[in-house]
């Protein structure tokens, strides 16, 4: 491995930034009415009407429905979903510092200024932790789901920089 790059890094307190405040009670107290719910409401929802629903959903967030997601309205899905949250807000706690420190030479670390998931103070406490890493701050507004809007400009970004280090080689 010539270089990782961790793109808005959510890799640790993932219960205390601002999405996590809201998912954590959500995924770990209330999952089982998530299930009910879901059950209840998409179980006997024929596919057609799930359909709908879920380019309805797309269209409000402004995605392009480029492939079948109905499994994601299934109840086992949704309650998987939920669980594996949960998980990830009880696990996801202190950083793995002594990893870091170990790959640190290989490692870029890629924090947003708007990231409801990894606020600015995570990349202040790992910046002091690490001055010698290298480790980055979004100046470009991108959101921590930048897959949706902004895949492209991240690609170019990440490419640009393997370039300069495939470059060393």
């Amino acid at each position: 491995i010539i270089r990782s790059i961790l793109l808005f890094p959510t890799i640790e307190r993932m219960s205390e930034s601002r999405n996590g405040r809201i998912a954590t009670p959500l995924l770990c107290w209330f999952r089982y009415v998530l299930y009910a719910t879901g059950y209840l409401l998409f179980k006997p929802c024929p596919e057609k009407i799930k359909s709908m629903l879920l380019n309805m959903c797309l269209r409000m967030l402004d995605l392009e429905n480029e492939f079948t997601i109905l499994n994601v309205l299934e109840p086992f899905c949704l309650a998987n979903a939920a669980y594996l949250g949960g998980q990830e807000m009880m696990e996801v706690v202190e950083r793995d510092n002594e990893t870091i420190k170990e790959h640190l030479p290989k490692l870029t670390f890629y924090y947003g200024t708007i990231d409801p998931w990894c606020p600015l103070r995570f990349y202040e406490d790992i910046k002091k932790d690490f001055p010698e890493g290298d480790i980055r701050l979004c100046e470009k507004k991108i959101p921590h789901a930048f897959i949706l809007h902004s895949y492209q400009e991240v690609a170019d970004m990440t490419g640009d920089w393997l370039k300069e280090e495939l470059s060393k080689i």
